[in-house]
């Protein structure tokens, strides 16, 4: 087996071209010149330049999305109720919709946004009117739930979309109900009294468990934990153990590549650019790990992590990047199959760009991408499947990893070689659970939200059963945890757009909750003892975090503890 040292990465224009350097490897200044790219016959290519990708097909029969034909039943649906609009339009004209949405993440603003903007275009032919009031709650004293909660430190491009998010809920159609949780404060008998329909956005936060032997061994971590810890969730945990000099991460996606990240990063570097509390940067600055082990089952062509993911990796200061070449020997099969995906074409060709740099820096030593010397080692392992977790007095020791091999068609194959990797901890990030809600059936096998029809509407059973009338899942809630951040728009399109269709049916032009009091829920939440939080508490909240990171030169600074955030929104 060869290793090769990596040093940093070069993007390809072309799956023609090959880079050609006319610079240094290592650039004495922070960004990197821009490689000369020149015309090589493919023939005189080794087997160590990146694969001729196939280039996408950029046409393709034309066919209508399930959000198309969603809008299209909507549009039937106006067309046959054209001689009923004029009079349920001026009998409900005074009287607004009321939208209840559990969870004030991504999907949960922007379906709510995605509402009342289908409204305005739709509602009027719908029979609908065009107003409506859409109540946000959130269990969590602060709304944004994936964007500041879920998401690495050190990635504040993405954080941004809090910004936007924000935005969304100045608008006085939406009220913001923080620090009141589902079915503990409000039950959903209280909410179908009150809200026309009922939408849950309640996202993921539990890990998927790690079934292989040893996984409750002392040391074993699930990954959602480790990033409550690094994000300063309010219910997560202060400390952390970062005690293992040699560290092992399963997983093939963006969040193990988050947390494999973070566990290589330096403490200094880390809060000068990100919004982490003392106590995260004081353990990271504690943190002994000096080598990584990064395993992910299947091959180069079935990377699941983003471009951006891997460059961000590329560039940590001091950590010696380092791939086995075995793993970059695709046959034609699967280099085909790999360029006929836009995303999967650039991430194979960034990978064996970053090989061949690897190549070139073969005798330079222990150096991080800038040249610099490296104190910390970063291996990453493709086609292989961890099998077990070895233990000594009920801790970590070692882990098992088995050889695979993957297809062409993605299929991954074991081979019956093992290999035992010691390591003192273990990370896994094999993907979330989302949340249950009580009183709504739960897919286990999709792990959402029963909704037997994929189209949103929640069900009496995960396999089938009857649609349950004006319950509606979106986000992972509804799909599962897959996707990232902006594949809950579309969702949010095809709910909102069922969800029109479904109160342009109802009776009383979609005005079918018996309560229409706007004020009945804070009657209720104030006769139970819960004192909400508003936007403009929220305000209060994102003020202090502001001015205290501004003491530091830094944007943010996080407030970690409920009763400080609570405290501050109520001031």
């Amino acid at each position: 087996m060869t290793w090769s040292r990596i040093s940093g990465g070069c993007k390809l224009s072309s799956s023609s071209l090959i880079p050609i350097r006319n610079h240094p490897i290592r650039p004495s200044h922070a960004s990197p010149p821009v490689p000369l790219l020149l015309h090589i016959p493919l023939t005189t290519r080794t087997h160590r330049t990146p694969p001729h990708l196939p280039k996408p097909l950029t046409a393709a029969p034309f066919r209508t999305s399930p959000v198309c034909d969603s809008l299209e039943r909507v549009t039937e649906t106006v067309n046959t109720a054209a001689n009923t609009a004029e009079t349920t339009a001026s009998a409900t004209a005074s009287a607004e919709l009321r939208i209840a949405v559990i969870g004030a993440g991504p999907a949960g603003v922007y379906s709510s946004d995605i509402f009342l903007r289908q409204l305005k275009k739709l509602g009027a032919e719908l029979g609908l009117g065009t107003s409506a009031r859409i109540d946000l709650f959130e269990k969590l004293p602060v709304p944004f739930g994936l964007v500041r909660y879920g998401v690495a430190p050190d990635h504040p491009s993405i954080k941004f979309i809090a910004s936007a998010l924000e935005k969304t809920l100045d608008n006085p159609d939406i009220h913001l109900y923080c620090d009141v949780e589902f079915g503990k404060d409000v039950t959903l008998d209280d909410l179908l009294a009150r809200y026309d329909a009922v939408l849950f956005a309640t996202g993921a936060v539990k890990d998927k468990p790690l079934r292989i032997p040893g996984a409750d061994l002392d040391g074993v971590y699930g990954a959602a934990k480790f990033v409550e810890w690094y994000d300063g969730y309010p219910t997560g945990a202060r400390e952390w153990p970062l005690t293992a000099e040699n560290v092992a991460v399963i997983g093939g996606g963006n969040v193990a590549m988050d947390v494999a990240r973070e566990l290589m990063r330096n403490a200094d570097d880390l809060k000068a650019k990100t919004d982490i509390p003392d106590n995260v940067y004081e353990g990271i600055g504690r943190n002994k790990a000096r080598v990584l082990h990064l395993f992910i089952r299947r091959g180069v062509a079935q990377a699941k992590f983003s471009v951006q993911e891997l460059r961000e990796m590329e560039k940590l200061p001091g950590v010696q990047l380092i791939i086995n070449e075995d793993d970059f020997e695709l046959d034609d099969d699967t280099i085909e199959e790999a360029g006929k995906d836009k995303l999967t074409r650039q991430m194979v060709e960034e990978l064996f760009t970053v090989r061949e740099m690897a190549e070139d820096m073969e005798d330079d030593g222990d150096v991080d991408f800038e040249g610099n010397p490296a104190d910390r080692k970063y291996y990453i392992h493709f086609n292989s499947a961890p099998t077990e977790i070895l233990g000594e007095d009920g801790r970590v020791k070692a882990i098992r990893v088995e050889r695979t091999e993957t297809g062409a068609d993605g299929v991954m194959h074991r081979t019956g070689e093992f290999t035992d990797y010691p390591v003192e901890a273990v990370y896994h990030a094999i993907g979330y659970k989302p949340a249950e809600a009580p009183g709504i059936a739960y897919d286990e096998h999709g792990a959402h939200l029963a909704n037997a029809n994929g189209d949103g509407r929640i069900t009496t059973a995960a396999d089938g059963g009857d649609v349950r009338e004006r319950l509606y899942a979106t986000g992972w809630a509804k799909r599962g945890p897959v996707g990232l951040i902006g594949s809950t728009k579309s969702d949010a399109l095809m709910i909102v757009t069922n969800m029109l269709e479904d109160l342009a049916k109802a009776a009383e032009g979609g005005r079918v909750a018996a309560d229409r009091d706007p004020e009945s829920i804070d009657r209720l939440l104030e006769s139970r003892g819960v004192k909400p939080i508003d936007f403009a508490g929220w305000k209060k909240v994102d003020a202090f975090e502001r001015a205290e990171g501004a003491k530091e030169g830094r944007e943010h600074k996080k407030v970690i503890e409920p009763d400080q955030m609570r405290e501050l929104a109520h001031a």
